[in-house]
């Protein structure tokens, strides 16, 4: 699939975050970005740009924060110019205030996470980066528990109300199926008219990879991935599979099979995320893998991290009641 509108985000330090608090040393974070740089990826996502009110600096990493020191750290003093940078913003955990003018900072999108019912306050984020100089998207998250005159009200907002460069359909949960996908980008195609459509699976059931497959399909432009999938509970969509389907010959696969054996696995020995059934059965179940998340937690040695039909009969008569 070659399209020369579309647009890889690697996500890997930002969504990894949220399986080690964002505790990535100075030197992966370089190594990563420099990896991607090398590869083509369009745009790096270096992390959240968050409110230190709403998240503890003792307790978060640096990359929840994305201090402008901490990314020219990363960047250097020669930015590459065919690479954007990007941070996130939750619309319910950031303030306006911590975005620099873009004459100052070296990051060059503004990516709004929000929940369809904060949509307001995504907006005026977004409006905010956007006349501060840099470019914006919105990114509604958990798209598959929104009620469908609350998303409609919210796609026309954002055409009518914004100049975002894309919006983005977000399966925080993992539970989206190839034909959601289809519903979701024609959705998101009759009142986007002048925003591209952007593409984040989660990989509890295994299908984040082919739903990004079939947003491209449907002519979505803008794609996330994470390297090796790295990313909250089962993890997204991985970069170098992206890759590797759009063949797009301004990418190449190799520095990122460098900097995945070399960063990426060595950190499974202390961070656990990948296709496993607790992560399974919140997919399935369409739920916060919050539960998943804690049960992975445990020990290894705590006979009910693998009690899966207990977790399975707990989790159901949660939802059942």
């Amino acid at each position: 699939m070659y399209r020369p509108q579309i647009k890889v985000c690697d996500c890997t330090i930002r969504d990894g975050g949220l399986m080690n608090n964002s505790h990535f040393s100075v030197e992966t974070v370089r190594k990563v970005f420099q990896a991607c740089c090398a590869a083509g990826i369009d745009i790096v996502e270096l992390g959240y740009r968050n409110s230190k009110n709403m998240f503890s600096p003792e307790k978060y990493g640096a990359w929840r924060f994305c201090d402008e020191e901490m990314l020219r750290k990363v960047v250097g003093d020669q930015k590459n110019p065919d690479v954007k940078i990007a941070v996130m913003q939750d619309a319910h955990k950031a303030d306006a205030v911590d975005i620099l003018p873009k004459s100052e900072s070296v990051v060059d999108i503004i990516r709004v996470a929000t929940y369809v019912k904060d949509i307001d306050k995504a907006i005026a984020l977004a409006n905010s980066a956007t006349e501060k100089g840099y470019e914006a998207t919105i990114n509604i998250m958990a798209i598959s528990h929104c009620l469908e005159r609350e998303l409609d009200e919210a796609l026309a907002q954002i055409e009518n109300e914004t100049s975002v460069i894309a919006c983005y359909i977000v399966d925080s949960f993992g539970s989206l199926y190839s034909e959601d996908v289809d519903y979701l980008v024609n959705k998101y195609s009759r009142y986007l008219k002048s925003k591209e459509i952007g593409a984040h699976f989660h990989n509890q059931q295994q299908l984040a990879y082919a739903n990004t497959i079939e947003a491209i399909i449907k002519n979505s432009n803008y794609l996330d991935g994470t390297l090796f999938g790295l990313g909250r509970a089962a993890g997204n969509c991985p970069t170098e599979l992206l890759i590797g389907f759009l063949k797009n010959p301004k990418y190449d696969v190799r520095p990122l099979l460098g900097i995945i054996g070399s960063e990426i696995l060595p950190m499974q020995k202390q961070i656990t995320w990948g296709y496993n059934i607790p992560y399974m059965l919140s997919g399935m179940l369409n739920i916060h893998p919050k539960e998943a998340l804690a049960l992975m937690d445990l020990p290894d040695d705590d006979p009910l991290k693998t009690d899966f039909v207990g977790f399975y009969e707990t989790i159901t008569a949660e939802t059942d009641s």
